[in-house]
């Protein structure tokens, strides 16, 4: 048999992460996240790990506590934010996002409702929001903003290119990072002569043998 949360211990985990949100907001910190990832439900980690997986290959490091932030010089936050389910964690995330010292935001849903990313982007603002559509039906909701409330997005389930894209935004403030984008860059650039190089020398069936 299937147990439900008391609404009173889920509402009060939402508040307590709201006023989390509003208290580092309040702080004066030497050392902030950078890029903020969140996403609609757990079930979209699957694909917001790309996002991760970027940052990290970058050399960025996961913020899990505020008060003991890594040593890294660019770091980034992950949360779960529902647009639906939790406006109030949505709108408190984004509206505290600048003072919190979050210069861009990886933002992903799924369904055909997307709506994290553009309300993010639009509570957000000027905080640059990249939208990740977790499916292809999310395609349209996470493009769908008006004129005067910009976001930037990327392709379907592509959030690891949203990742880069947010790094890109960082590199143009700080030489370090931009060394580290093309140095990542020319790396898959290399990675693929070495793989068409094996493949033309030892031939598909060969190729595919040592696959």
């Amino acid at each position: 048999m299937t147990s439900l949360s008391d609404p009173d211990d889920v509402q009060d985990s939402v508040d307590e992460l709201c006023e989390t949100f509003r208290e580092e907001a309040d702080r004066e910190r030497e050392r902030t996240p950078d890029v903020g990832i969140v996403m609609g439900s757990d079930s979209d980690l699957p694909t917001m790990r790309g996002a991760y997986e970027a940052l990290t290959d970058l050399g960025f490091a996961e913020v899990t506590d505020y008060d003991d932030p890594p040593e890294e010089r660019f770091t980034f936050e992950t949360y779960v934010v529902s647009a639906h389910r939790t406006p109030d964690l949505m709108y408190a995330y984004a509206e505290t996002a600048e003072a919190r010292g979050l210069d861009v935001i990886v933002a992903g849903a799924g369904g055909k409702s997307a709506d994290l990313p553009n309300m993010t982007a639009s509570i957000a603002y000027p905080v640059p929001v990249v939208g990740v559509p977790v499916q292809e039906k999310s395609v349209d909701s996470v493009l769908g903003m008006p004129t005067g409330a910009p976001i930037t997005a990327v392709d379907a389930g592509k959030s690891y290119n949203a990742a880069l894209s947010a790094a890109q935004v960082l590199a143009r403030e700080h030489d370090d990072l931009r060394d580290r984008l093309v140095a990542l860059h020319d790396e898959q650039r290399d990675g693929v002569g070495d793989v068409s190089r094996r493949l033309h020398e030892r031939g598909t069936p060969g190729f595919e043998k040592d696959a």
